[in-house]
């Protein structure tokens, strides 16, 4: 009876968006404390004091996703966008 009153079906597609947005952060979380070299979490890590890690700094920032866009154009559509651009 309770759940019925909360939880109407006119709200369950916001669960998809919500739930996509929450497992992003918490991917990007995830991301940040296991891989950022300027994250120290162990106390022996932040005793170091700053680091001259230009390697490490490198690798974090150009991931895997970066290297697979670089190349590629930065319209959505460039079929669609060249036939309406470029008529014959």
């Amino acid at each position: 009876m309770a759940p019925n009153r909360w939880i109407r079906p006119e709200v369950y597609p916001l669960f998809v968006p919500v739930g996509m947005a929450v497992g992003l952060c918490a991917m990007q979380l995830v991301r940040n404390i296991t891989t950022n070299p300027e994250v120290r979490v162990t106390k022996q890590n932040r005793a170091a004091g700053i680091l001259d890690n230009q390697s490490e700094g490198e690798k974090y920032s150009q991931h895997i996703v970066r290297k697979f866009v670089r190349g590629k154009s930065t319209e959505i559509m460039p079929s669609v966008n060249g036939f309406f651009s470029n008529p014959n």
